[in-house]
């Protein structure tokens, strides 16, 4: 699928079956449903990041409190190459996956574009005004469920924003159908990564390093009598 203009991104989408990921997480008493929803989102994920040229077998997918998933070198890589940012969705038969650029952030949803949404449903992601033009536009309302949904991911806090607080103007947001997918992606300047236990273990060894010129790790040869 194209991306929108600006940042630089890969959006692709997969039919959902059973299978398997390395990076799927373990799941306890998952249906088997649920299973392939997560199995497959996740096995898209290495297919765009191997398109990315980012080598799986060096990364894992971890989580912030909030829930999203981020990408994180694997412990004892020492690679601080930037990484992308990623997020998934899944609804019906297609789970549908984003990448951006480091420096921003990236929210992905999509839903067929033929579903319906219950008049009684809106005041759920809707108030005020835009609730009011709901009502009298309601075939728009996929294309704003996907918006806000793609929006609270790039922000990375779930439904810890609330959709009624939304105001899609206020965000950059671009909805389109594909092959009968309602697909909304969101893009925003990156916030404050997730910290790593080698960026702390890294900090550590540079605030020692000022302290005390003499310091030295894991070596005890130098230069001068190698």
């Amino acid at each position: 699928m194209d991306p929108p203009k600006g940042p630089r991104m890969l959006i692709a989408r997969k039919r959902i079956e059973e299978c398997s990921s390395n990076l799927a997480d373990v799941i306890p008493r998952a249906t088997n449903k649920r299973l392939a929803d997560h199995n497959t989102g996740r096995l898209l994920l290495e297919e765009c990041l191997v398109e990315w040229s980012i080598p799986i077998d060096s990364i894992e997918v971890l989580r912030t409190e909030e829930r999203a998933p981020y990408l994180s070198w694997l412990d004892g890589v020492w690679m601080n190459q930037p990484l992308p940012d990623i997020s998934l969705g899944h609804s019906g038969e297609w789970a549908v996956c984003a990448l951006i650029e480091p420096g921003y952030w990236v929210g992905i949803d999509g839903e067929p574009s033929d579903r319906g949404i219950q008049e009684n449903a809106f005041d759920m992601m809707a108030k005020g005004e835009e609730l009011d033009w709901l009502k009298s536009n309601p075939e728009q309302a996929i294309r704003v469920w996907t918006a806000k949904e793609a929006i609270q991911k790039s922000e990375k806090k779930g439904m810890h924003l609330n959709p009624r607080d939304i105001d899609i103007e206020q965000y950059q947001v671009e909805s389109f159908i594909h092959d009968g997918l309602m697909i909304s992606i969101a893009w925003r300047d990156a916030g404050t990564a997730p910290r790593s236990a080698e960026d702390d273990l890294l900090d550590a060894t540079l605030e020692a390093m000022k302290d005390n010129p003499d310091f030295s790790v894991g070596c005890k040869t130098t230069r001068n009598n190698v």
